[in-house]
């Protein structure tokens, strides 16, 4: 039974018969074309789609780098404006002249009336040279 059987049955030739048989060819073609159409625009579809996603994607990598570059520059700003802040007392306090008498005596080594001074070299130096 696993043969295929033929029929033989002859078909009707009648204009009703050839109407149904062109009616059918031409459904199976507006099939065809649908099918096709729908297709192309599926494949449209998914193009537009893959477009949009990867753009979006690489805006949203963008706008990390840049938010990550506002914060970088946010502290940056920030430590500047902290060292401004600390130049700006330098400024007030080198206007003082007893101030500056005591920073050439400090850093300079220059001595007041009846001073002595006297260089004691750091213990961390002398470790440091003599390794």
């Amino acid at each position: 039974m696993g043969a295929v059987r033929k029929r033989n049955v002859a078909k009707i030739q009648t204009t009703y018969v050839e109407q149904q048989e062109v009616a059918e060819i031409s459904t199976a073609r507006r099939r065809k074309l649908l099918v096709r159409r729908l297709s192309l625009f599926a494949a449209f579809v998914v193009f537009v789609a893959y477009f949009m996603i990867s753009s979006i994607l690489s805006q949203a990598k963008t706008l990390d780098a840049e938010v990550s570059q506002k914060k970088q520059l946010d502290h940056q700003l920030s430590e500047l404006k902290s060292q401004r802040d600390i130049l700006k007392e330098d400024i007030v306090k080198l206007n003082d002249n007893d101030y500056i008498g005591k920073l050439a005596r400090k850093e300079l080594f220059f001595s007041d009336k009846g001073e002595i001074i006297f260089n004691i070299p750091d213990d961390k130096k002398e470790k440091s040279t003599s390794n």
